[in-house]
């Protein structure tokens, strides 16, 4: 990638910040985590070709610009944490995702919080997939990588924290969350 698609994807991923809270890919990777999809079901859930779901999730394009999508969005957000805490079994969570997929969006003004599900505390899950979207808001995987490897002669418990939770699988960030909670 030149600087120039450089510069391009980091001004998409901006807008997106800006637009949706986050970057789409670190949204998207949540949505794909939480609910144990792929990225052809979450692109057939949300009405999306594959190829576009990439360009979205990549920064390549910036913004969704069906409505309709933008709502199986939020619908698949708020069932991933009803999934996270624990309120949706899975089986019902594909049972809710096939409703989704075929819901064609009705007032794009209607906006729930993404944390109206749950009124206890949060789930490790969850706090695990917040620190996961801050640092990859930040930076690519590839960077955080670098950043680690710099500090790991130095700081090696930090540079296993940016590797795990930077770069790595979420159950492994669980993981490493749940041993250091003492």
């Amino acid at each position: 990638m030149d600087a120039a698609q450089q510069e391009a994807t980091a001004r998409a991923r901006d807008l997106q910040r800006s637009w949706y809270g986050e970057p789409l890919g670190a949204l998207f990777r949540r949505l794909i985590d939480d609910l144990g999809l792929n990225q052809a079901r979450l692109a057939a859930v949300l009405g999306l070709s594959a190829p576009m779901l990439s360009q979205l999730m990549s920064g390549q394009r910036a913004k969704i610009g069906n409505p309709a999508v933008v709502q199986r969005v939020q619908a698949l957000q708020e069932l991933s944490s009803l999934v996270a805490d624990g309120s949706v079994s899975a089986g019902e969570a594909t049972d809710r995702m096939e409703e989704i997929k075929k819901s064609q969006g009705g007032s794009v003004l209607s906006t729930t919080g993404q944390n109206s599900a749950g009124s206890g505390a949060p789930t490790v899950r969850r706090v695990v997939r917040e620190i996961q979207s801050l640092l990859r808001s930040v930076s690519a995987a590839g960077d955080i990588i670098d950043a680690a490897n710099a500090l790991a002669p130095t700081h090696p418990e930090l540079a296993e924290f940016l590797r795990v939770y930077g770069a790595g699988r979420t159950a492994e960030a669980v993981s490493h969350y749940e041993a250091h909670q003492s």
